[in-house]
């Protein structure tokens, strides 16, 4: 992908307060500098200062090939507001997703504790019976069949714990891996497309007796093909 300047980081600016701000994290780019550097997103922060003496920090993270809401807060007191909230489970989060492959139910709740998958895989994660609790919610919201003749579906994804790579070991886990997912799916082939999992929608109880803070991400361009395929319209947004 092309390099991103602070105006672009801006013009994805989807919500703005005193206490905290969303953006809509491009597909590609990593929230923050792993161990080999490059490019990521923390780095254009300062863009978003918007007069304050300090750049706002990450409250929580989404994967470098994940698209859509990323949630800052603007300074220490609103960082542990949110900190407590996501530790808590007060925030709620959606997911958009097509999978490959063909749900038999329309709707369900997965229960599927996960663990590291060995030292040397990193934060790579796989179902553990002994690992740590892991829950979703998901439903069906549309279904094809691609150019080959393969399943596909459109899949809203509730996460109700925050585990690592948590949507992405579920849905592989029940036999409808994320498509272009290059670690649980078959994201390495060539010719395969981008992770379609996508960050739709944050809820977030920012102020006690004060209206929730609900904030959506438009879908990205890398998913709008296969979601028109599974009957999404771009209208609709």
């Amino acid at each position: 992908m092309t390099p991103m300047t602070p105006d672009d980081l801006v013009s994805r600016l989807l919500y703005r307060d005193g206490l905290m701000l969303v953006v809509d994290k491009p597909a590609g780019l990593p929230v923050h500098r792993g161990p080999k550097g490059g490019e990521n997103l923390e780095d254009h922060f300062d863009a978003l200062r918007f007069g304050l003496p300090r750049a706002p920090a990450l409250a929580h993270r989404l994967d470098r090939d994940t698209s859509g809401c990323l949630v800052l807060g603007r300074h220490r007191k609103a960082l542990e507001r949110l900190g407590k909230l996501f530790h808590d489970g007060r925030i709620k989060k959606t997911y958009w997703a097509i999978v490959e492959g063909a749900p038999s139910e329309e709707e369900g709740h997965i229960d599927m504790a996960l663990g590291r998958l060995d030292s040397t895989r990193g934060w790579w994660m796989r179902p553990d019976p002994l690992g740590q609790p892991a829950q979703t919610d998901w439903r069906v919201l549309g279904r094809a069949r691609d150019a080959q003749g393969n399943d596909l579906a459109f899949l809203e994804l509730r996460p109700q714990t925050g585990r690592t790579h948590q949507l992405r070991v579920h849905c592989q886990a029940m036999g409808w891996p994320m498509l272009g997912d290059p670690v649980y799916g078959h994201g390495k082939r060539e010719g395969a497309p981008p992770l379609h999992l996508h960050a739709r929608e944050i809820d977030i109880p920012m102020r006690e007796n004060k209206e929730r803070i609900v904030v959506r991400a438009p879908a990205p361009a890398h998913m709008r093909e296969a979601l028109a395929l599974c009957g999404w319209s771009a209208e609709a947004e």
